[in-house]
């Protein structure tokens, strides 16, 4: 008996967030398709109907989480405050992303050594349409004069920049939560913009 597409779908969604969660806690690169069976109560051979390879399932993984932020920069963008406050917000979407999703997160910084060609295609055009919410608020900004900005495009390469720094020295158990890094970054990042 045939598995309807339905529940295909949902099993594909569970293996995923479970992917997730052991790549957050090992690193993409030590989490083995063994563990990720074991989290499901699953055989290994088993995930290989739902996924051609573990590389597959690491660029599901990694398409799944950069869609949720890509979701919240979009929802922030298009709120109604100022350009200032919006890009508060990303920026606090970033931090939260690139704390919480580490593993899963960080590959948008050098997918081409993590992907092979089938898949780079794609990450790059989402890694485009992430950054790509960053240049409209900048841009808007500039339009309004609530941002001081000759170069729209080093800026926002500078913010971004500095948001994925934090993957190198962030610590759960530091003395700042991850609310005041929020506002921490957003204060000075913003000081750029004026």
């Amino acid at each position: 008996m045939a598995i309807s597409p339905n529940k295909i779908r949902k099993k594909k969604e569970e293996i995923i967030l479970s992917a997730v969660k052991i790549m957050n806690e090992k690193g993409h690169q030590r989490a083995t398709m063994e563990e990720i069976a074991a989290e499901l109560q699953m055989t290994k051979g088993s995930l290989y109907y739902y996924f051609r390879n573990k590389e597959d399932l690491i660029f599901r993984c990694h398409e799944l989480v950069l869609e949720q932020a890509i979701d919240e920069l979009r929802e922030a963008f298009h709120s109604n405050v100022s350009n200032e406050v919006r890009l508060r917000q990303m920026i606090a979407i970033h931090v939260k992303y690139a704390v919480k999703e580490k593993e899963s997160f960080n590959m948008i910084i050098k997918p081409d050594e993590t992907f092979s060609t089938d898949h780079l295609h794609p990450i790059l055009k989402k890694r485009n349409e992430y950054e790509g919410w960053f240049d409209r608020v900048i841009l808007a900004g500039i339009e309004c004069e609530d941002f001081n900005i000759n170069e729209p495009k080093i800026v926002r390469m500078m913010l971004l920049g500095a948001l994925n720094w934090i993957q190198q020295w962030y610590k759960k158990a530091g003395d700042k939560s991850l609310e005041e890094l929020q506002q921490i970054y957003s204060d000075y990042l913003l000081k750029v913009m004026k």
